[in-house]
């Protein structure tokens, strides 16, 4: 399968995207969102139909989905005032920018942070396109983060209502990395914050895309599936005591928020 996917496989624009980029990748997903098959002659769109069709990509476009239905619930609980969102590895945040249109530029802020400076300009272009001022893309580790800084999110220096991290954690094997960032994170938010973030708690094509499909960093593409009930035990213990969850309708995907 390998060795098909790297020569006919190559027809498709998404597989293209995937092995110069990383199947996993900001620009990959930013592809998946889109969901328009592109490739060379016939056969290359045929191609990235199937691929685009994946039952993993239809979670992720579901995934999106929620997780914007998810950050409305969270504009909604906060009327009246500019509602700061940070999402810690964000990419292009296609997401978020389809979450602000939907928004007055003095009612949501958004930060995308993210280490992969191609995303971050793919999404500066995509905001500058659509004319919103209202969102800001800078590089930084999500494992890593550092408190806001003046004129990042809203007014000068303040604490993000909402931080969103999503498809990370099912990249990440180590438990007790997963733990350590909730508890980073729960002390960059502000009073009354909330944590948004993602679980894959199944896929049943986790074996062929371990052995089959490299990341970013040019290795095999390996995830982890974990109990959602076990992610919303690790937000509580960072010390968040409300945490609710809600599966995406294709099934593979958690989006869980947890509030301070």
């Amino acid at each position: 399968m390998r060795g098909l996917l790297g020569t006919v496989g190559r027809t498709s624009e998404g597989i293209r995207i995937g092995y110069r980029h990383g199947f996993d990748s900001g620009s990959m997903l930013d592809y998946v969102y889109v969901n328009r098959s592109r490739g060379l002659l016939g056969v290359g769109r045929l191609i990235d139909r199937v691929y685009l069709n994946a039952v993993g990509w239809r979670a992720i476009r579901a995934r999106g989905a929620l997780l914007r239905r998810t950050l409305r619930a969270e504009i909604d609980r906060r009327p009246g005032r500019t509602v700061r969102i940070l999402d810690v590895a964000a990419g292009p945040g296609r997401y978020l920018l389809d979450l602000l249109d939907g928004y007055p530029a003095d009612r949501v802020s958004v930060v995308c942070r993210d280490l992969a400076v191609m995303g971050l300009a793919q999404g500066r272009a995509l905001a500058r396109q659509r004319g919103l001022a209202n969102i800001r893309y800078e590089r930084g580790d999500a494992l890593d983060p550092k408190p806001p800084e003046p004129g990042e999110a809203g007014e000068a220096g303040e604490a993000p209502d909402v931080i969103v991290v999503s498809g990370l954690y099912e990249l990440l094997l180590d438990d007790e990395t997963i733990r350590a960032s909730m508890a980073r994170l729960r002390g960059l938010l502000a009073p009354g914050g909330a944590l948004v973030f993602t679980t894959q708690t199944r896929h049943p094509q986790l074996e062929f895309i371990a052995n089959v499909l490299p990341n970013r960093n040019g290795d095999l593409w390996r995830m982890t599936c974990r109990p959602v009930a076990e992610t919303e035990q690790w937000a509580r213990l960072a010390g968040f005591p409300e945490v609710v969850s809600e599966h995406e309708e294709v099934g593979l995907f958690t989006v869980s928020t947890a509030r301070t």
